[in-house]
């Protein structure tokens, strides 16, 4: 129903308005439909991101159109956030302000690596899997001699899949102090030396006695004592055989 206007008449008491009975005739009707219409109904919606509508006016349906892109964010003191889903940031305006929050579905919430401290890891939090290349991952040579790059940081162990023809020059890169490589499956009766990429020297210490024997598989290990431009590596050769009973 459209709105009824009562006829008031054009000045006061010219006769020419509603009769009073008609007058609240309109008025019951007026309020009648207002309170028989959907409470819910708005005047103009206008939709964002993700968000449909089924009509701007009247009884509006309102839709999340991607239920697997809902972000929640709640921020603590002097925290902003702009953007929307999926380039939106979250500042911290201050550095001891608190963040909670989370994205459901997409792509995940980027905290800053400055932000990532050692106080907000649980303890025993880190597993195997999460520790970088350097102290998980297996790399295997090809090479059967010549000047052969090993990188530390793309691996802890050093597979040879064959054998030696021809001297073996191992050239250390991206060594840390404390890390201990393992290189293994060496055999070949050739010479093997060590080299680094060290800015100004580097010393390499022999444990042991025990020499390359190229008529067998050897096993070396190499730590790194001293990663500055004067590296030091300390390392050990052993000779192995399978064998799953040892004694």
């Amino acid at each position: 129903m459209a709105k009824q206007t009562i006829n008031i008449g054009t000045t006061a008491n010219d006769g020419t308005g509603d009769q009073l009975r008609s007058a609240f005739d309109k008025v019951n009707d007026n309020f009648t439909e207002l309170y028989t219409d959907d409470a819910g109904d708005v005047g103009s919606i206008v939709a964002g991101t993700g968000i449909s509508v089924n009509q701007a006016t009247g009884a509006v349906t309102v839709t999340n159109s991607s239920p697997d892109q809902t972000v929640a964010l709640t921020g603590g003191t002097s925290i902003s956030t702009s953007g929307t889903y999926p380039n939106f940031t979250i500042t911290n305006d201050a550095p001891n302000a608190t963040h909670t929050g989370d994205v459901t579905g997409g792509a995940a919430l980027t905290i800053a690596s400055s932000a990532v401290t050692t106080a907000k890891i649980n303890n025993d939090a880190v597993t195997h899997d999460k520790l970088e290349n350097r102290y998980t991952a297996i790399v295997t040579k090809t090479d059967q001699g010549g000047a052969v790059a090993v990188d530390w940081s793309a691996g802890t162990v050093f597979k040879f899949s064959n054998s030696l023809t021809s001297g073996l020059e191992l050239d250390f890169t991206n060594y840390k102090a404390g890390q201990i490589i393992s290189i293994y499956n060496l055999t070949g009766s050739q010479t093997i030396t060590l080299d680094s990429d060290a800015g100004t020297s580097e010393t390499f210490n022999k444990v042991g006695g025990v020499d390359y024997d190229g008529s067998s598989t050897n096993l070396l290990q190499i730590e790194c004592v001293d990663d500055s431009a004067n590296a030091v590596f300390n390392y050990s050769v052993a000779a192995y055989v399978s064998d799953a009973t040892p004694s």
